[in-house]
């Protein structure tokens, strides 16, 4: 890939710029994520080892996402979303960010090798070599259904927390993969579906570019219905229970009604009153992953206070 910028046209970088790179609020989510995904696991880790641990996991999504913005330079400065990250924008030469982005993949795999074990750092490194080259080099301009695969990047957090703690995989962990999984499609779906223009303009190939918006709508829709049940596998996993059980049922409802109410939309109207309700299901897709590995975290608190879910009840 060739840089966008020239040497005359890097204004110079501040620390601010270089922590755009990590991609902060993509970051949190993998914070989040992993983050429950150690707190659930089954075995003691030392509340060191473990902050450090969800420090690590966070170091290696950022390394994905400066590597991200080093290769999609190019097509950056083509979308108004993307335009002012700073390589596009000049503040960070492309050479930085990719050697910025390498140097921190490396450490936080090995870092995160000697301060939990090499199951997780070996779960991590997979995890940016999955984004950076198999999504972001291959997959992101070459299909339509790039999202669907290349997600999965996404949803390796929690298994590298569990991973941290347990250094092995079981149901529990696959389930919250499979959920985030499952999850991903439907949530950048509908930011296609208000964003298109930039995708259009820069030649990435979303599903709503290459097969047009109903499709999408109808391919949320198909994946809300199909999250009902990989969102309820977990209430039976030895990590669930009915407080999770009763916020997912609320929750997997929500979503697929605002699914159905996409997949009713005419496009004139969407176009019309721009694009409302797309913006607001994509804000609700990020309430429902939310909500259910918060759903998770309050289960194992209540273990934890050697309470059930009629116990908590009674006593508040």
């Amino acid at each position: 890939m060739s840089d966008t910028t020239t040497d005359t046209d890097i204004r110079p970088s501040r620390t601010a710029d270089y922590f755009a790179l990590l991609k902060p609020r993509v970051m949190s989510l993998v914070v989040f994520t992993a983050a429950i995904g150690l707190l659930v696991a089954p075995g003691s880790i030392h509340p060191l080892n473990a902050i450090a641990a969800i420090f690590l996991i966070a170091i290696g999504g950022g390394a994905s996402g400066a590597l991200n913005m080093w290769w999609d330079a190019d097509i950056d400065t083509l979308m108004r979303r993307t335009a002012n990250r700073p390589v596009p924008a000049g503040r960070v030469s492309a050479e930085a960010a990719r050697n910025f982005g390498l140097v921190l993949s490396v450490a936080s795999v090995a870092l995160l090798g000697l301060v939990t074990n090499w199951a997780a750092a070996a779960m991590l490194g997979f995890t940016i070599f999955f984004y950076v080259v198999i999504y972001t080099m291959w997959l992101k301009r070459s299909t339509p259904w790039n999202i669907v695969i290349g997600g999965a990047s996404g949803a390796f957090p929690p298994v590298i927390g569990w991973l941290a703690v347990t250094g092995s995989l079981s149901f529990e962990a696959i389930a919250m993969f499979a959920l985030v999984f499952m999850w991903t499609p439907p949530h950048f779906w509908s930011l296609s579906l208000f964003m298109n223009d930039d995708y259009s303009r820069a030649k990435v190939p979303m599903l709503t570019v290459t097969h047009g918006r109903a499709a999408t709508r109808k391919q949320i829709l198909i994946y809300a219905l199909l999250l009902v049940p990989t969102s309820l596998a977990l209430a039976v996993s030895s990590i669930g229970g009915v407080v999770y059980l009763a916020i997912a049922l609320w929750l997997n409802f929500r979503f697929a009604c605002g699914a159905f109410k996409l997949w009713k939309r005419d496009e004139a109207q969407a176009k019309a009153d721009g694009y409302q309700a797309e913006k607001s299901f994509f804000k609700l897709s990020l309430l429902y992953l939310f909500g259910l590995f918060v759903g998770l975290l309050i289960e194992i608190t209540l273990r934890h206070l050697g309470l059930s879910a009629v116990g908590w009840l009674q006593l508040i």
